[in-house]
């Protein structure tokens, strides 16, 4: 016997099982996202290597150790997504949609790093993300932090989840910052690690955002990026709280919230959590005015933010916050015993599903007794069995069974069964 192909680590089968809670969460997504404004999007998995480097910057543990990255038959070099927003400003440049225009667009699917699975945290992994070009002001900013807040109202998560809110300031600030910051880590440097001895040099805004906790009190004491923020900046931050305070938002500032990747300016935000461990963050954005230009377009002010789909998830199931209902696959259940009558339990279902679209109907397939049949119709989490047999049949009736509830088994003429069917079934 040969042996059996299993998946690659860290990358998942997501299971009948699971996949109601999926089709929840991102059923929920997409009719929020509708109710704003925005379009989807879908873009390739698979990009050429420099959209990566160009965007997230070559010196990011993201490019340097995680990307999945090969050679294709003409030598040309690719690499499967790692994020989302890179390749959704070269879709959005390419088909012109960023020209003398504001667009507001989302998409879903899989992302790919190569770092070690864990809880919460994959090689292929799923993203939901949302992001905004041609509109420079914090109006933008506010209604995308404003429409996941309701989002986490609508999935019941309002009070596990906390905003953390920070300004990294333009290109310039922020290299007068890093100058300081830099200066005052090498002063340090006896206390820094091996991941902050390696940033030192190419991203030292990341040091601040390490969890070593030997280091938390030396960074404690590092200078704000708040006390170099250009004026610009400084207005763009304080607008975006007065909007965040008038719609009754709560949030925190956490001056050491940086981002990992390059191509943020001015507001960066993660939703967190308390729930998750270590993997806290369960949402996370922010501004990046330059990329479009960075990957040669115009220059055009873009926000937007992405979100774990494995982490909501995890928090969804681990706090009980998935309605009972969504597991529930099948509203009606239908048995058949007899000759002939697998043709009618056919009919009947399909003239249940015309009456009542919205109604889910199974039908058991491969015969067996009635028995049998009811104890897969329990099974289907059906609230109704519809059962024919060959008197039934020959009647046009059939018979109806309660299998949730305190409701009689009553039986009807087929014709009436569907909107029977709809007084029971919310």
């Amino acid at each position: 016997m040969s042996k059996k192909i299993q998946a690659i680590r860290g990358m998942n089968d997501i299971l009948p099982s699971q996949s109601p809670v999926w089709q929840y969460l991102e059923g929920t997504v997409a009719e929020l996202l509708a109710a704003y404004g925005y379009g989807e999007i879908r873009m390739p998995i698979v990009e050429p290597t420099n959209l990566f480097k160009r965007s997230i910057g070559e010196v990011t543990d993201i490019v340097e150790k995680e990307m999945y990255t090969f050679d294709d038959r003409n030598g040309d070099s690719l690499t499967l997504r790692p994020e989302g927003t890179a390749g959704c400003v070269r879709a959005c440049e390419e088909h012109g949609l960023l020209y003398n225009q504001t667009q507001r667009v989302w998409y879903t699917g899989p992302m790919f790093r190569y770092e070690r699975p864990q809880k919460g945290r994959y090689r292929q992994f799923y993203q939901i993300g949302v992001e905004t070009f041609g509109i420079a002001t914090p109006d933008i900013d506010a209604e995308v932090i404003l429409l996941t807040a309701r989002l986490w109202q609508q999935l019941g998560l309002s009070d596990s989840v906390t905003l953390q809110l920070n300004s990294l300031g333009s290109n310039e600030a922020r290299a007068h910052y890093r100058q300081a910051l830099v200066d005052y880590l090498t002063a340090n440097k006896e206390l820094l690690d091996e991941d902050s001895l390696r940033r030192l040099d190419s991203n030292p805004l990341r040091v601040l955002d390490s969890k070593n906790p030997a280091m938390q009190e030396m960074l404690a004491g590092a200078p704000s990026l708040f006390d170099y923020l250009d004026d610009d900046s400084r207005e763009h931050f304080e607008q975006l709280r007065r909007i965040l305070d008038a719609a009754g938002v709560q949030y925190e500032i956490n001056p050491r919230l940086v981002r990992g990747l390059d191509y943020y300016c001015k507001t960066v935000f993660e939703w967190v959590t308390d729930e998750l461990g270590a993997q806290g963050t369960v949402c996370a954005g922010g501004r990046y005015d330059g990329l479009v230009e960075q990957l040669g377009g115009k220059a055009t002010p873009a926000v937007g933010f992405a979100m774990g789909v494995e982490r909501l998830i995890l928090l969804l199931e681990s706090l009980q916050r998935v309605p009972a209902e969504v597991y529930q696959a099948v509203d009606v259940y239908v048995c058949a015993v007899g000759d002939n009558t697998d043709i009618a339990a056919m009919l009947l279902s399909d003239h249940v599903r015309n009456e009542q679209n919205w109604l889910r109907v199974q039908t058991h397939c491969g015969g067996g007794s009635f028995k049998s049949q009811m104890k897969k119709a329990d099974k289907s989490g059906a609230r109704f069995a519809l059962l024919l047999g060959e008197d039934e049949v020959a009647q046009q009736l059939v018979s109806v069974k309660d299998l949730r509830g305190e409701l009689e088994q009553v039986q009807m003429p087929q014709q009436n069964v569907a909107a029977w069917l709809a007084q029971y079934i919310n």
